[in-house]
């Protein structure tokens, strides 16, 4: 497991969701992860951008179907930064839940 750290870049609502769709897979349709995300082609392509930008994802186009599609797949360097992401806020979610605990406990 990547070491915890907070990525603000990651962090963005929109990109979280992005990441954790692109995690579990190699790559997925640019239209399938418009649609489960529910936002407009524009919309996507400027947080795709920003993820590539930073070396975080990378698009494909493949022809089937005598159709262009896009791929989106995070990298490596992607996947470690949102699990080191994902670890720091699980982190910060342990430290909050003992602090609820010794507040519980106090008089």
């Amino acid at each position: 497991m990547p070491a915890p750290v907070f990525d603000a870049l990651i962090h963005e609502p929109t990109r979280m969701r992005l990441c954790a769709l692109l995690i579990p897979v190699e790559s997925r349709r640019f239209s399938g992860l418009r649609d489960e995300l529910g936002i407009s082609d524009s919309a996507l392509s400027k947080h795709v951008r920003v993820l590539r930008e930073h070396g975080y994802a990378q698009t494909v186009r493949r022809r089937t179907d005598g159709h262009d599609r896009l791929e989106v797949a995070l990298t490596d360097v992607g996947r470690v930064a949102f699990c080191g992401h994902v670890a720091e806020i699980q982190r910060l979610a342990r430290v909050v839940r003992r602090s609820e605990s010794v507040r519980a406990r106090r008089p």
